[in-house]
């Protein structure tokens, strides 16, 4: 009896010591990043892999570089979005600045690729792109 009472006591202590809602740790959120140039060839061959570079603009001192959202829209057309984590922080120092990554991207297909990169939203509100297109040797 007296190992239950020992077992249950520790439980339930670790049940209300492991978690604490009042987290001190910087709050972020994730937020695209606008592209402000690529450099791409002027074509690809099949089968082999490339660096692209892209550069885009970090829109303040709390922003930093994640990595890049490339998503499929067809088969061979891809949105590129470079994707930063911006920290909630009221002592943000503003002023921006350009900065280069690059990812790496293998041909699988044969037709000309269409890379569109995100370069922020328009009055309307609707996504906007620097559209490259890259076509294959055959």
């Amino acid at each position: 009896m007296r190992k239950i009472l020992l077992l249950t006591a520790c439980v339930i202590t670790l049940l209300l010591t492991s978690c604490s809602v009042d987290d001190n740790s910087p709050r972020y959120h994730l937020i695209p990043l606008e592209v402000v140039s690529a450099d791409l060839p002027p074509s690809f061959e099949l089968n082999e892999s490339y660096e692209i570079a892209v550069t885009y603009a970090i829109p303040n001192g709390c922003t930093f570089f994640d990595g890049f959202d490339i998503t499929p829209v067809e088969q061979t057309t891809r949105n590129v979005v470079p994707i930063g984590s911006q920290f909630d922080d009221p002592d943000c120092v503003d002023g921006g600045q350009e900065v280069e990554s690059s990812f790496r991207f293998v041909v699988l297909y044969t037709d000309t690729y269409l890379f569109r990169f995100y370069t922020g939203k328009d009055a309307d509100g609707e996504d906007e792109f620097l559209e490259v297109e890259v076509p294959v040797n055959q």
